[in-house]
C-alpha cells in the first residue's frame, strides 16, 4: 500500500465534471439547496470555467479578471453579477413555494 501526502494528492476541480446543461442545472440545484451564497458564487465559478471563462466574461460583460474575483469561493457577489453570469451561462434561478 503506498502512502501519499496529501500535498502529493490530485487538487479536485469540479470544472472537470460538468459536461452539459443538465449537469450544470443539477449541480445549481444542490448548491441553491444548500444555500450558501459563497457556494453559489464559487458553483458560478466552476460552471463558467467549465463553459470557458473568458467567453463568460464577454457575454455577460463583465471583465474576466472581475468575473474570476467574483466568483471564487467565500465571496459574496452582487445579485446583479449574479443573474448577468446566469445569463451568459443560459440559466435561470427560480423560485418555487416550500413543500
Amino acid at each position: 500500500m503506498m502512502n501519499k501526502k496529501i500535498s502529493e494528492l490530485p487538487e479536485f476541480d469540479m470544472a472537470q465534471y460538468i459536461k452539459n446543461d443538465e449537469d450544470i442545472a443539477e449541480y445549481l440545484r444542490q448548491v441553491l439547496e444548500e444555500g450558501d451564497a459563497s457556494e453559489l458564487a464559487a458553483a458560478l465559478g466552476h460552471i463558467a470555467k467549465a463553459r470557458g471563462m473568458t467567453e463568460i466574461a464577454k457575454s455577460s460583460g463583465i471583465k474576466r479578471e472581475a468575473l474570476y474575483k467574483a466568483l471564487r469561493p467565500n465571496t459574496k457577489p452582487r445579485l446583479d453579477t449574479i443573474q448577468r453570469v446566469c445569463h451568459a451561462l443560459g440559466v435561470k434561478l427560480t423560485a418555487t413555494t416550500l413543500q
